[in-house]
């Protein structure tokens, strides 16, 4: 962890405490062209205090002050980089709920359509699935109060509440002739960041769609039910990476952990020497040395790339699709106090167990993959990446951008999920097979295109 924080996010954010001292001025110490850029701050800073001033009276209708001082806040952190910026006490509570992958809430996932919220899957054990809800119903109504015109954070957020209150939900499902009335209990509900089945028989398949507090968690309980489903003839894993934009840090850590034995997983590095911090991996593998393959896409960034680079690094995993994002670097969360929200704040970058720093790069798979995208969605399945932000932090080098992040919604299509069955049964497809257990071979690195 770094410095005096107690929690540090890559991506998405989280809360965490950073303790501030204020000390004397030390002015009487400084040289001359210190003090010169001290008088140059305070001029500056009263410039900003006659600007407030002149907005506060002059502008054409009274403005709001907090509102000023959040933006003039905002204006001047995302003015660093694409990653840093100010949340007010609204997106901070939101965040936290969104990194602790836990809230009091009815337990459906949906989505917005034509207006009104549809639900894509209800979650095993909660409010809404003892309840009845089905995937593909339409929810119009909550607490008598219409969803049209709502946007779907907001009909969320009305879903969300205390644990134990109630919310009366109007459905309408196909088949049926009349709405339905379902008055649900809110309960804690956990999101699910992990997802797994077995794939051909003989290998586990776990997707991980974020790195929240539930994260690591989630990996060992699939990882212990496919190995016990699929017993002797298990082959190995599939850990799919694909457009996870990230999340906590100390999850990435912990989870790559969970297929090392030793060495270094990941280092950060601040402004200052003193700041580096190595993060090293404890003896126990949970897969017991199977093969892993790793799947990543342009829509894989930070986190996604600590554990793909440090697995890849230790010649662990074969890293299977298309360049990541290329964000190699950690925002820190920094409380204002009750009622101000808080800072997210660019402190440090990360670099691989070989050292290297994956900013504005991102991870080279060892077997590129590129995927047919219908027509349609051609303009909309690249993604830019972290090199074609604007604002953001330099690598020595060539920069490099753009990367394919269309996944096929039928795994049938799904040309990388294909290949990493056939690597994990041995067939050679023109591409190096997988590490063998252990993970003491390393995968070529001649990246064919597998346009089968």
């Amino acid at each position: 962890m770094m410095r005096k924080t107690s929690v540090i996010l890559l991506s998405a954010a989280t809360g965490a405490a950073l303790m501030l001292f204020v000390t004397q001025p030390r002015a009487v110490f400084m040289g001359s062209s210190a003090r010169a850029a001290t008088a140059d701050t305070y001029r500056q800073l009263n410039l900003f205090g006659d600007v407030f001033e002149r907005v506060r009276s002059d502008y054409v209708e009274k403005p709001d002050d907090t509102k000023l001082i959040e933006s003039a806040i905002s204006g001047m952190l995302t003015g660093l980089d694409p990653h840093s910026s100010y949340m007010d006490a609204k997106s901070f509570r939101d965040m936290q709920v969104q990194t602790r992958g836990e809230f009091g809430g009815l337990g459906i996932e949906v989505t917005m359509e034509d207006g009104l919220i549809k639900v894509v899957s209800p979650i095993d054990d909660t409010p809404a699935s003892r309840a009845g809800v089905m995937a593909n119903d339409i929810i119009t109504n909550l607490d008598d109060e219409a969803v049209q015109g709502l946007t779907l954070n907001q009909a969320v957020e009305k879903m969300r509440g205390p644990v134990n209150t109630k919310i009366k939900l109007k459905i309408i499902r196909k088949g049926q002739d009349n709405p339905i009335d379902v008055t649900l209990v809110r309960d804690n509900i956990r999101v699910r960041s992990v997802r797994a089945r077995v794939e051909a028989d003989d290998i586990a398949y776990i997707r991980i769609t974020t790195f929240n507090e539930q994260t690591t968690e989630g990996l060992k309980r699939e990882v212990a039910n496919l190995s016990n489903q699929i017993g002797d003839k298990l082959k190995g894993f599939i850990i799919d990476l694909r457009n996870n934009p990230g999340g906590l840090l100390e999850e990435a850590v912990t989870v790559s952990d969970s297929f090392l034995e030793k060495g270094e997983i990941v280092s950060t590095r601040g402004r200052n020497a003193e700041e580096t911090q190595r993060r090293t991996a404890h003896a126990g593998d949970l897969t017991k040395g199977k093969p892993v393959i790793v799947l990543v896409n342009g829509g894989s960034a930070s986190a996604s790339e600590i554990v793909a680079g440090a697995l890849q690094d230790h010649k662990r995993a074969t890293i299977v699709g298309t360049r990541s994002f290329g964000k190699g670097s950690v925002q820190t969360i920094i409380p204002l106090g009750s009622g101000n929200g808080a800072l997210r704040l660019t402190t440090a970058r990360y670099y691989t167990p070989s050292g290297k720093s994956i900013q504005a790069k991102g991870i080279v798979p060892d077997i590129e993959v590129l995927q047919d995208v219908p027509d349609e969605l051609k303009s909309r399945t690249d993604t830019k990446g972290e090199a074609s932000l604007r604002g953001h932090l330099k690598n020595d080098g060539d920069e490099k951008t753009g990367s394919q992040s269309y996944v096929p919604p039928d795994a049938k299509d799904d040309k990388a999920l294909k290949l990493a069955d056939d690597l994990l049964h041995g067939i050679k497809n023109s591409a190096s097979a997988a590490p063998t257990p252990g993970g003491d071979n390393k995968a070529t690195t001649d990246k064919p295109k597998a346009a089968n």
